[in-house]
């Protein structure tokens, strides 16, 4: 009988499977298939922060704000040095019309790499 990771009866292999066709199904612009198949990994592993970022990008895109935002919070308060999640975060507070919290993040992000596109969004010279 194969060794399981938790108690849902999950294998290790299950969980990248997983993992990785939501990757998959993400990419292909279908982000709530990809929700489906993290909600496992995350149910069997709520410390991976990988398998919750890639749920707050799945939610965002699916246009589940609360929920993107209830996630990258998450990844930032295991990873506040994780300047994609700030930014990310950032977008989703955009999107919800929340300029002030926007712009705060949009400079971490920026503070954090300098990216170009965290950059022109942090808008410094403003």
């Amino acid at each position: 009988m194969p060794e399981t990771s938790s108690p849902t009866g999950r294998t290790p292999e299950t969980d990248v499977i997983d993992f990785r066709a939501a990757e998959q199904l993400l990419a292909a612009r279908d982000p709530r298939g990809a929700v489906k198949l993290l909600d496992k990994v995350i149910g069997a592993h709520p410390e991976n922060t990988a398998a919750r970022l890639l749920r707050a990008r799945a939610f965002f895109a699916a246009a589940q704000l609360r929920s993107a935002e209830l996630e990258f919070t998450i990844v930032l308060e295991r990873e506040p040095d994780n300047a994609f999640a700030h930014f990310a975060l950032a977008r989703t507070y955009e999107r919800r019309g929340c300029p002030d919290q926007a712009r705060r993040h949009f400079r971490l992000a920026a503070a954090l790499d300098p990216n170009p596109e965290y950059l022109q969004q942090a808008r410094f010279d403003s």
